[in-house]
């Protein structure tokens, strides 16, 4: 009694199984699923100031419509007019007050944390487009530097010239809203490109900060959901991956 172990194509294992078909006939396959997504995203952020945004998005598929996600990143700069406009009061004071040369830089990094949901419209293209929408917070830092005479000086250095408002110092976290939308593109198995476009606002205390950023995210759609569908007949056997490659073993008649 031997087995022969055969290597065909999708397409010869289906006329193959045909004639054992009259016997037993297998539901069709449902189509995969996908459960979730990561992805590294760096963008470009422009509102105040042009500068870069980057972090980190995850989600998980609650239908084939919508998902869920969380975003964490980092934007180096929101500082508007007003902000720097107040260090370079501060500046032109302390060149007033001291003879060395006075030298700033003002900065408002931002660290946030955000979720909601994504809805993707049936398509029956390969591309996948969706629109969003969630809230989160976000931690607004100001960052403020003087140098005198080159060398950077510390704000207790400087109180015996002037004393720094919470204008200027300090950090506030702050309501995030975001809304976005962008379009997916699968590369290459499970990786998938994400092109994006993202609208924020912080609600913060003296003014609401607008942030907009637009950029790509490089993704991956975990392995676990592999199809594997398995027909099962009288005298064959059939394991057909998403390669179309089918292993079929063909037993004796009398095995």
């Amino acid at each position: 009694m031997r087995s022969l172990l055969v290597l065909m194509s999708g397409a010869i294992v289906l006329s193959g199984v045909a004639d054992a078909q009259t016997r037993t006939t297998a539901a069709p396959p449902s189509p995969a699923v996908e459960k979730g997504y990561v992805e590294g995203v760096a963008q470009s952020a422009f509102g105040n100031v042009t500068t870069q945004s980057y972090g980190v998005e995850l989600g998980a598929t609650v239908r084939p419509d919508l998902q869920v996600f969380a975003e964490f990143g980092k934007i180096k700069d929101v500082a508007d007019t007003t902000f720097t406009g107040g260090a370079s009061t501060i500046a032109s004071a302390l060149s007033r007050l001291q003879p060395a040369a006075v030298g700033f830089s003002a900065r408002r990094p931002v660290i946030f944390v955000a979720g909601g949901v994504k809805y993707r419209p049936p398509t029956m293209l390969k591309v996948q487009p969706y629109v969003l929408g969630g809230f989160g917070f976000a931690t607004v830092k100001n960052d403020v530097a003087f140098t005198l005479g080159g060398a950077e000086t510390s704000a207790a250095a400087l109180a015996q010239y002037v004393t720094f408002g919470s204008d200027l110092s300090g950090q506030s976290t702050k309501p995030l809203l975001t809304l976005g939308a962008g379009v997916t593109v699968p590369i290459w198995q499970t990786l998938v490109l994400d092109f994006q476009y993202r609208f924020g606002r912080i609600f913060a205390d003296e003014q609401g900060i607008t942030v907009n950023r637009a950029g790509v995210g490089f993704g991956v759609r975990p392995p676990w959901w592999r199809v594997v569908i398995l027909q099962r007949c009288n005298r064959f056997r059939c394991d057909l991956t998403a390669s179309n490659i089918c292993f079929i073993q063909v037993f004796d008649a009398d095995a």
